[in-house]
């Protein structure tokens, strides 16, 4: 936690938000201004480290032309105080896999609408010709008026279309492997499908309370995004519709050819349903 008289460069840190492994997050000040923002910074022992500046340096140019309210503005890289940053748009919600976690009443209240937002803010990234590939509940905000903001474009990349389709094989994957889209876990060029399919299985959680698969090691859990067909969402939660049990399915597809071919598609289907059954109420231990 920040004194108060912390500062990097003309920044005083106010507030330790989150920290991850080479990153943290802060509330700030810049001296001379009265608007507060948030500073990704990397921790002292990455402050050096070159791959973790060029991600930093990577999101500020992917962010660059994004400008939605479902999406964190980003507004430019610092690498001269010795702690490289980014400063952001600072919003005051928390990640939803700490709400659901904490409080799933709050997505309860207000699904339809939060859905509906979450989707908004990557068919922005999608428009703009941008796959974000990191499509989780930890990357979309969301406060106590169901505002929702998605965040973390580290490993956003071009959509695959044209010549880009036969570049060379990533040397690694990158994503997260619950939410892994099986082209990705292929190292196969990404689309907004692949963005899709990782929707899906955030759709899962916040009504499942639990990502499709789990397994006990991560080969395990790749190897079931790859060829296990993801349980029926509404023999997890019998207070779900067929029909949004079935979107969630088709969104899952480990064919990209057999999903909603875009997020506006997926948006046109969703709208027409309802996600929970006519006046059914979450009963204890109801997942």
């Amino acid at each position: 936690m920040a004194s108060g008289r912390d500062f990097i460069g003309p920044y005083q840190l106010v507030r330790l938000i989150r920290s991850g492994q080479t990153t943290q997050v802060w509330e700030a000040i810049r001296e001379g201004q009265e608007e507060r923002i948030a500073l990704k910074v990397l921790h002292k022992e990455y402050a050096e480290d070159k791959d973790e500046i060029e991600q930093l340096k990577h999101e500020v140019m992917v962010a660059k032309n994004l400008a939605h309210p479902n999406v964190i503005r980003i507004f430019g890289f610092n690498g001269e105080y010795g702690r490289p940053l980014i400063a952001m748009e600072l919003f005051n919600g928390r990640n939803m896999k700490l709400v659901l976690r904490d409080s799933p009443e709050l997505i309860d209240q207000c699904i339809g609408s939060i859905i509906h937002d979450c989707a908004k803010g990557f068919q922005h990234l999608h428009e703009k010709g941008l796959v974000h590939c990191d499509v989780k509940p930890d990357n979309f905000l969301l406060d106590d008026q169901h505002n929702v903001k998605l965040i973390d474009f580290s490993i956003a990349q071009k959509q695959a279309k044209g010549f880009s389709l036969f570049q060379k094989k990533p040397k690694t994957i990158r994503g997260t492997r619950s939410y892994m889209a099986p082209e990705q876990i292929r190292r196969r060029p990404a689309d907004a499908r692949a963005d899709i399919y990782s929707f899906g299985c955030v759709l899962f959680e916040l009504i499942a309370h639990r990502p499709p698969f789990s397994a006990p090691n991560p080969d395990e859990l790749l190897s079931k995004h790859l060829r296990t067909t993801p349980p029926f969402l509404q023999s997890t939660n019998n207070r779900v519709t067929v029909e949004f049990s079935n979107l969630v399915q088709k969104m899952m597809a480990k064919d990209p050819a057999k999903r909603p071919a875009s997020v506006r598609d997926f948006l046109v289907e969703f709208e027409k349903l309802s996600v929970f059954k006519a006046g059914a109420l979450r009963k204890p231990g109801n997942a």
